[in-house]
């Protein structure tokens, strides 16, 4: 109404679904395209690469409103979480096929690596790897030898799965696949 009148919106919204447009283009044009958008795809793909330093999340222990200590955590590759798959399990040699086997995965250990891995490497130094940490520790009669026992001994069952829901949400396993694909 306002537009017949010779008046016209300063904004104007359009739904998604207006928003997206599909259009086909023949080879040749698909090419063009390639070639004009081509230094955005490359910067994009720069971006995406920077993931594991550029995201982090702060996690705070705290128990009864007490925070007891924090750390940051950063996103996982897919050979991170294989690597510590593979260190924390067990394998036997099966004779008829001549080849090793995976029998049994310590998932304590397992879950503690990841949380080890995904930290960031300051937080790491000054938390798991700190060696004041390790003899107090030892001073109270825990078996201290990596860093990962220090996370097995200080995070309670509960708190290293709220911590390994943030990992797995950084590193992209929470996301659902629809929006990964649009986006």
């Amino acid at each position: 109404m306002a537009q017949e009148k010779g008046i016209h919106p300063a904004v104007q919204t359009v739904s998604a679904r207006e928003a997206e447009k599909e259009v086909e283009f023949t080879d040749e044009e698909a090419k063009t395209q390639m070639r004009i958008h081509e230094e955005d795809f490359i910067q994009g793909l720069i971006d995406a690469a920077n993931y594991a330093a550029d995201e982090t999340q702060r996690i705070e222990i705290v128990r009864d409103k007490k925070r007891y200590f924090a750390f940051s955590i950063h996103p996982l590759s897919e050979e991170e979480y294989n690597k510590c798959k593979k260190n924390n399990t067990k394998y036997v040699r099966n004779k008829q096929f001549g080849m090793r086997l995976p029998e049994e995965t310590n998932s304590v250990k397992y879950r503690s690596s990841l949380i080890y891995q995904a930290t960031v490497e300051e937080d790491r130094k000054n938390l798991w790897d700190n060696k004041r940490v390790w003899e107090a520790l030892r001073d109270k009669g825990m078996q201290i030898v990596r860093g990962i026992d220090v996370i097995e001994y200080t995070l309670k069952a509960g708190e290293k799965d709220k911590v390994l829901e943030a990992i797995d949400k950084l590193s992209g396993y929470d996301e659902n696949l629809e929006e990964v694909a649009k986006n």
